[in-house]
């Protein structure tokens, strides 16, 4: 790949390194500059630009990354669409990531221009969370360390998956001794019975006995008679030895000592063995908390069916030092709280919380008597068309603003999960339903996608698009789909941008904050002309293929 600083009478084709400002305009780094951006540049007194041109056998970034990301992909991954390189893969189920550390180095020594940022093997996560980012550094790379990459991510069985949790109808022992609060063992049956939620598991029973040999053995024969898929003992004494009492009791009914004791704290003292094919984890101490603690670690991975082995536990040492970490085992444990106390999130790479907003209030004039929203194409509303597409992609929620003929556009998207805001102002302009829309946004939400009702060839693929592309970490704030050189709908908002929505007026929407901001604007190529085709006219209607009718 040429990188260096060129005339701009002789840029065209070449890729811009840097981005430039022009007036009432910029030119994005990565950008491949045509004539018209010559022409802009020219008139700003620019004379040389530093740029990039790909040579032979070079492939371009993002195609590189999409190569790439893909076949590290393996069972409950999915890989976003590139943007400037960037490919970002997440987790397709609540479960557990595996790959091999020194597999992932040896995909980054390939090339210094190929990097893979994955997070801690064997750490839990739940659907949808970003558990990788493949990254290609400059704006293009040579085939052969591509090819080279390629290989050592697909070799056999791809670089990464994700384990998933699989239900396992948990039992549970808890032993006592004389003084022992019954209020403690209740407290240790609720936090347990909330882990095992979080895992897509159930406590299915529990049973209380004295903290003896015999009194524990029973226990655990009435256990194994019910043939759980997990038994857990929780002790009113910590196991000190391999002949203490838990498991004592557990091989005088046959079963065997895998391993005891582990290099996490807390957790030291945990117990995990097995009854013919049931595992049985004596738990530590420290359990009786809802905090991270070993005990976290072996029990995700029984529930994602890893089979453990003492080595396994051995290796945990590695990070193994959890004291004074608050944090719950997963995230989404704190949402099933039923309880008043509050809950610390543990700390993720988390998919931003992005809200769809579908503008479907207007008065349609130009398509005469008839509102466009309710005709058809395919015999479906146009609006549902959209509504669809947004609800088969990643966006986390749809809120529909309605106004004319507001009863009969909701009747259009019955049985769809759409919240609904109307908009009794939507006579004055479409910045008013802007409003509407940004005005019934949920706290904590990162985004929202601006959609337009008319416009039915819009597909969850493209604001899937837009989604992966959005990083206001980078300075990717708004999104704009661009086909054939020319900016379309449907936009992404950054949050930043939610008050500044709330003093739009007219009929033009947000479209001058596009040129306001135009530093944080980061634009997507579209594959066609669904980001411009709006159905304006019943001649437009009849071109797409629809009817004047409207929906029932």
């Amino acid at each position: 790949m040429y990188f260096g600083e060129q005339p701009v009478a002789e840029a065209e084709g070449a890729i811009l390194a840097h981005s430039r400002r022009l007036n009432g305009r910029a030119l994005k780094k990565g950008r491949v500059l045509n004539n018209e951006d010559l022409t802009a540049l020219k008139a700003a007194g620019i004379e040389r630009v530093v740029c990039a041109r790909l040579e032979e056998n070079d492939i371009p970034e993002d195609k590189a990354a999409d190569l790439l990301a893909g076949a590290c992909c393996g069972p409950q991954v999915r890989v976003g669409p590139a943007f400037t390189g960037r490919a970002n893969l997440f987790a397709e189920a609540d479960g557990i990531v595996l790959y091999d550390p020194e597999r992932l180095d040896a995909f980054n020594l390939v090339d210094e221009s190929i990097t893979l940022g994955l997070v801690t093997p064997h750490q839990a996560v739940t659907r949808g969370q970003m558990i990788g980012t493949l990254k290609i550094i400059p704006f293009a790379v040579p085939e052969s360390p591509v090819r080279i990459a390629e290989a050592l991510a697909s070799q056999d069985t791809p670089l990464l998956r994700v384990a998933p949790f699989q239900p396992r109808n948990t039992i549970m022992i808890q032993s006592r001794l004389p003084g022992t609060k019954e209020s403690v063992l209740d407290s240790t049956l609720r936090v347990t019975s909330d882990r095992l939620d979080t895992l897509g598991s159930a406590l299915v029973s529990e049973a209380r006995c004295e903290h003896n040999h015999d009194s524990l053995m029973n226990a655990l024969r009435r256990a194994v008679a019910a043939d759980p898929k997990l038994i857990l003992v929780s002790g009113a004494s910590a196991v000190v030895d391999r002949r203490d009492v838990i498991p004592s009791a557990i091989e005088s009914v046959g079963g065997e000592i895998l391993h005891f004791g582990m290099p996490v704290d807390p957790g030291n003292l945990m117990l995990i063995g097995s009854i013919g094919n049931i595992p049985v984890i004596g738990m530590p101490g420290c359990a009786r908390s809802p905090k991270l603690n070993g005990f976290d670690w072996a029990l995700q991975r029984l529930c994602a069916g890893i089979d453990i082995q003492p080595r396994d536990i051995m290796r945990m040492g590695a990070g193994g030092l959890l004291k004074d970490v608050p944090h719950r085992p997963l995230p989404r444990a704190s949402a099933r709280r039923t309880d008043n106390a509050p809950a610390a999130r543990e700390p993720e790479a988390r998919r931003p919380n992005i809200a769809a907003i579908l503008l479907a209030a207007g008065q349609s004039s130009r398509m005469g008597v008839t509102n466009k929203l309710l005709s058809t194409l395919d015999g479906k509303p146009l609006v549902r068309w959209v509504a669809e597409a947004v609800l088969g992609s990643t966006a986390g929620r749809l809120i529909v603003v309605t106004g004319h003929e507001a009863t009969k556009v909701s009747a259009a998207l019955s049985g769809l999960d759409a919240e609904f805001v109307h908009n009794p102002q939507f006579a004055l302009g479409m910045s008013t339903s802007v409003k509407a829309g940004f005005s019934a946004l949920h706290d904590g939400t990162d985004a929202a996608l601006v959609c337009l009702g008319d416009m039915p060839t819009i597909t969850a693929q493209m604001l899937d698009a837009l989604i992966a592309a959005y990083d206001p970490v980078e300075g990717r704030a708004i999104m704009v789909p661009v086909h054939g050189g020319k900016r379309g709908n449907p936009i992404l908002w950054d949050h930043r941008f939610f008050e500044e929505m709330q003093e739009l007026d007219g009929d033009k929407g947000a479209r001058g904050l596009l040129a306001e901001f135009a530093h944080l604007v980061a634009e997507v190529d579209a594959p066609d002309n669904a980001v411009h085709l709006d159905i304006d006219t019943p001649e437009m209607l009849a071109d797409a293929g629809g009817t004047l009718e409207k929906a029932e």
